[in-house]
């Protein structure tokens, strides 16, 4: 599903707790070089997910052991330094507050395109409903295009109703920040800091699966 790729930094533990937040946080640079961080924020459900690690399964699903979940994360990052222009690829797990990290530097915007199709390729997304990230010089502009999925909804629709639960209170939040201060952006939705050097757009997770949020938007950068 578009836009919830950080899903993956903690796998199926998600599907245990409908108060989680998925998080990126991406800094470009003026020559369209930079770093992002993705993170899975479950600390809400902290106590009640402490408890879920003791049993083997709940709901019909199994529960991951702290290994499966550290080993799967150590995949996912060695996949990513494997990608040209991909560098300084790291990843966290905090257990007792149960956050999780991926973060990596890129030489090119155009980068994050690559990490996102390694990541759509092991969720089975096709490849023509990503979302993608594109920046020009020329005109200063950073762009995230987001293309809803139809199929997401379909599968979501025919979930049972307890595990539609699970995507109640879930956010998403996308943060971009620019070295250079941002002129205009095409998302009535996002937020402008009070630097007007970072941009941040928060959606249900709910929402974007629905298709009743867009993620679209174009950031215009002063010169």
């Amino acid at each position: 599903m578009n836009g919830l790729r950080p899903i993956l930094l903690l796998p199926c533990i998600t599907l245990f707790t409908s108060c989680f937040q998925l998080i990126e946080d991406v800094t470009v640079k003026q020559d369209g070089s930079g770093t992002a961080i993705f993170t899975a924020n479950l600390s809400q459900s902290k106590t009640k997910l402490a408890s879920i690690m003791l049993l083997d399964s709940v709901n019909s699903y199994k529960v991951p052991s702290k290994i499966d979940i550290r080993n799967h994360l150590a995949e996912i990052t060695a996949e990513l330094k494997q990608i040209q222009g991909v560098s300084d690829v790291k990843h966290t797990i905090d257990f007792d507050k149960f956050v999780a990290t991926i973060s990596f530097s890129f030489a090119d915007v155009g980068n994050l395109n690559s990490i996102s199709n390694r990541i759509f390729e092991e969720m089975k997304v096709k490849p023509s409903n990503k979302s993608s990230y594109a920046y020009r010089g020329d005109t200063r502009t950073f762009s995230r295009m987001y293309v809803h999925e139809p199929d997401a909804k379909a599968a979501f629709d025919k979930l049972k109703e307890t595990d539609k639960e699970i995507f109640k209170s879930a956010t998403y939040t996308s943060i971009y920040r620019f070295d250079r201060t941002v002129v205009s952006q095409s998302n009535k939705s996002a937020k402008l800091a009070a630097s007007k050097k970072a941009v941040m757009l928060q959606h249900a997770v709910l929402d974007l699966i629905q298709g009743r949020q867009n993620m679209t938007n174009h950031i215009t950068l002063a010169n």
